[in-house]
């Protein structure tokens, strides 16, 4: 009995600590641009953002990056990504409960004013292969 107790417990502890062993927390969002919003524009948005953001707690260690497609099957209704990296997914989440209200979520709403959202995210376990 005790033998299928600690199998249970080993087995749970695994689960849990598993997003512990990634090596980085990575948030991709598809982006909207209106037809008067220029590259250099959204890398200039992009930029202040991520100044913004590496002043939240969580996220001083944050990496930002723009991907633009240069060669695609279907895009969709999106015309660039905004990529941001975490060293952790504690970095990620301890930044996420201190997002609202910050410098980066008003830098977000200028953003979106000026012509770019970016409706649509997703957090990925980045692995280097290297």
């Amino acid at each position: 009995m005790n033998r299928v107790v600690g199998l249970m417990l080993v087995s749970v502890m695994l689960i849990v600590a598993a997003p512990a062993f990634a090596e980085k927390a990575s948030q991709m969002w598809k982006c909207e641009m209106d037809n008067e919003v220029t590259e250099d524009q959204v890398i200039a948005m992009a930029k202040e953002w991520v100044k913004a953001a590496k002043s939240v707690e969580g996220g001083e260690n944050l990496k930002g990056y723009v991907r633009f497609p240069v060669a695609v099957n279907a895009m969709g209704e999106f015309d660039v990504f905004f990529e941001v990296v975490f060293p952790t997914f504690e970095e990620w989440g301890k930044f996420w409960d201190n997002y609202s209200g910050s410098e980066a979520a008003k830098s977000e709403d200028r953003n979106a004013e000026a012509g770019v959202i970016c409706p649509d995210s997703a957090v990925w376990e980045r692995e280097s292969l290297n």
